[in-house]
């Protein structure tokens, strides 16, 4: 049991580190690989250095896959008009939905939702928790591609 807890503890160290490089690449409006060179000078362990880096570029690369799914569970929502962390949370969690195999989809939404109660509103929580809940039943019953 307590070999698990370090594991969890840096995998949601790594998934901090990978909203604040998604947040900055965005505000600042840089390249994630720049961004990411800001956090390489952080004494981070390099496992969690490792998943949060592969996050930030999953996400960026599957950017148009990614928002497709949100745009059509994110009923009545344009992307442009969440709040920046909220579109970054959904989009870091759909990612690892889409691609990592080892992490349940129940523990990837959990995780979401702490990232949201750590960087956002009260309000984004139950709203993220709808958006991904529909994705993940969306991915459930085999749809991957965009709505409509």
């Amino acid at each position: 049991m307590t070999a698990a807890a370090p594991r969890h503890d840096q995998r949601h160290q790594s998934r901090e580190m990978a909203l604040q490089v998604l947040y900055q690449s965005e505000i600042a409006r840089v390249p994630v690989d720049e961004a990411l060179e800001a956090f390489d000078e952080l004494e981070s362990p390099p496992r969690q250095t490792t998943f949060a880096a592969w996050l930030v570029r999953g996400t960026a690369a599957h950017l148009d896959e990614i928002d497709s799914l949100i745009t059509g569970s994110a009923q009545h929502w344009r992307l442009s008009r969440m709040a920046v962390i909220d579109r970054l949370i959904i989009r870091l969690a759909v990612f690892e939905l889409l691609y990592a195999d080892d992490t349940p989809p129940a523990v990837v939404i959990n995780e979401a939702l702490e990232l949201a109660r750590t960087f956002s509103a009260d309000e984004a929580v139950a709203f993220i928790n709808g958006v991904l809940d529909d994705i993940r039943r969306r991915l459930d019953s085999g749809e991957r591609s965009p709505v409509g």
